[in-house]
């Protein structure tokens, strides 16, 4: 039996090294309990590093631990943030058509982070509802400037390129 509590690195890298494609009905078509349930077996949470122009997965932010919010102390006032990072989480669900995988939704989160201050901001209740519209297929990226979005598109685009072919035009136009 595996230990969870004293995993080693090496299982933790390859936990967060792709996307999560949609693994099948949980509820094996039974009907019973857990049907209607929600799973996130198909959300995978992307950052984008604005400053040095980086887009990259990190699956601690499915429960707000990635590498960026670690060790600081988030509130909802901008202003606690004295000499902001800014940092985008997106919001990546895939789903799945007859030609396979492709990118279905995509919402992105502003989050500033001083790290020197230990101090954040970021609005928890627009995370989780724009977690919820990317699960639902929304596409939600105006608030990105164009070159984080230019670097988003082209992380998704070289993470999977068949992926990339079967999404929307509304997802591709990241890129141009």
């Amino acid at each position: 039996m595996k230990d969870f509590f004293n995993s080693n690195d090496a299982d933790k890298k390859k936990k967060g090294m792709g996307f999560t494609i949609i693994s099948g009905d949980s509820t094996d078509g039974h009907g019973g309990y857990g049907v209607g349930s929600l799973t996130l077996d198909h959300v995978t949470p992307v950052i984008v590093d604005v400053e040095e122009s980086v887009a990259y997965i990190d699956m601690g932010a499915m429960h707000a631990r990635s590498d960026v919010e670690k060790r600081i102390k988030f509130t909802p006032n901008r202003e606690d943030t004295p000499n902001p990072r800014l940092y985008w989480l997106v919001w990546v669900t895939i789903n799945r058509k007859a030609e396979g995988p492709f990118y279905f939704g995509l919402t992105a989160c502003e989050m500033q982070v001083d790290v020197e201050a230990r101090r954040g901001y970021k609005s928890l209740p627009e995370h989780v509802n724009r977690m919820d519209k990317s699960m639902k297929g929304k596409v939600i990226v105006e608030d990105m400037d164009q070159n984080a979005r230019r670097v988003l598109g082209n992380f998704l685009k070289e993470h999977d390129e068949a992926m990339w072919n079967r999404s929307s035009d509304e997802i591709k136009s990241l890129v141009e």
